[in-house]
């Protein structure tokens, strides 16, 4: 019986960290008296936000077992013994360990997109989370860094109406839809105003990619401010390995822009992974288009950004207009899973389809190279 319940407690994973709670320590022990069961749980931090998703878990865990009618969770907190203990788990390290970024390391297997464009007001932010959600639909682990300070939004168009849990100095990421995200606005006051300078900007992100524990994630989405300022230039010397996205609206005078955005590459020495136009037509009634911003502006960057870096630019997508768009993402529901028929929304799934790639590592793979002769 004890057998049992303990290999039932290990189905049940932390819902912040995705880990068995066996495994994390949390499962300080249970006793069995007539067919109940009592478990002494250890929470992270005192007044967990998911301990009512920890108790319907365990109940429902253990509650399975043959001769097992009730269940009762005596909740506690960890020491701060505990807590180092697990913190250094997590980091695969000594307790010591400073934080690093893990998708800067040489064997990360995660594909990291920075979505950039050169103004505001081209669904950069729409573009991010829905291909983040549709990503996740898809059984990849996937994580957001809301990395426009000053303008932020990511949180409430993904929905993540919670806020981050620290164990010690490393912080827990809020998820939705299967996608973790973290956010300057899961730190601010309400809808306050965020007045910082280069200094600061650095590092914040430093934090939200080091201190942050992302776990093994497939593709990290980072939703860039518009520009080429100091946040464009940090993710260069923070994650060299980012590939950009560039993301444009048809209308000339924005492809323009969104040249220079993607021309920081030459000088970061990044990838250009692609373009993708968004609001490229409306569709009508009577199954015509409306082309409202214009015509050829993403291909026209495309184009541009492939001679400029002297390697091919694709064109990865075109989005059409669609209201349902703007109403999914001020409902905390990305279009691609609140109406996965739309033409919207099949375009972005198009578009996650040809980002949907792992990146293998190659440390510890024989290379089959042999040294020339000279």
């Amino acid at each position: 019986m004890e057998d049992a319940i303990r290999a039932a407690l290990a189905t049940v994973d932390d819902p912040e960290i995705r880990r068995p709670i066996t495994d994390l320590g949390m499962v300080k022990g249970f006793t069995i008296t007539a067919g109940r069961v009592r478990v002494e749980l250890l929470l992270t931090v005192a007044g967990c936000p998911l301990k009512d998703k920890l108790t319907t878990d365990i109940t429902a865990a253990v509650t399975a077992v043959p001769g097992i009618d009730a269940v009762e969770i005596d909740f506690g907190v960890m020491s701060a013994e505990q807590r180092q203990s697990l913190q250094a788990s997590l980091r695969g390290g000594g307790q010591a360990a400073e934080p690093v970024i893990p998708f800067a390391q040489p064997g990360s297997r995660t594909r990291v997109y920075a979505v950039a464009s050169g103004k505001g007001g081209v669904g950069k932010s729409s573009v991010t989370v829905n291909l983040a959600a549709s990503l996740a639909r898809r059984g990849l682990s996937v994580g957001v860094v809301d990395a426009d300070i000053y303008g932020h939004s990511v949180p409430r168009m993904l929905g993540a109406d919670g806020r981050p849990t620290r164990v010690e100095d490393m912080i827990m990421p809020p998820q939705s839809h299967g996608v973790k995200v973290i956010s300057i606005g899961m730190f601010t006051a309400g809808n306050a105003a965020v007045v910082w300078r280069g200094p600061m900007l650095h590092r914040a992100l430093q934090q939200f990619l080091a201190d942050v524990y992302w776990g093994d994630l497939d593709v990290l989405l980072l939703d860039l401010p518009p520009g080429t300022g100091d946040v464009a230039i940090s993710l260069a010397q923070l994650l060299p390995n980012a590939e950009i996205l560039v993301v444009t609206t048809p209308q000339q005078a924005a492809a323009e822009v969104a040249e220079r955005a993607g021309a920081i590459a030459l000088q970061t020495h990044q990838r250009i992974v692609g373009v993708v136009e968004n609001m490229s037509w409306l569709e009508l009634p009577d199954g015509s288009r409306m082309e409202v911003f214009g015509s050829g502006g993403g291909a026209t960057v495309a184009e541009s950004l492939s001679t400029l870096v002297g390697a091919p630019v694709p064109l990865l997508g075109q989005i059409p207009l669609d209201t349902r768009v703007r109403e999914a993402g001020d409902a905390g529901n990305p279009v691609v899973l609140a109406a996965p028929e739309a033409p919207a929304a099949k375009a972005l799934d198009a578009v996650a389809d040809r980002l949907a790639v792992r990146r293998e590592s190659l440390v510890g793979k024989p290379l089959n190279l042999r040294p020339v002769g000279r």
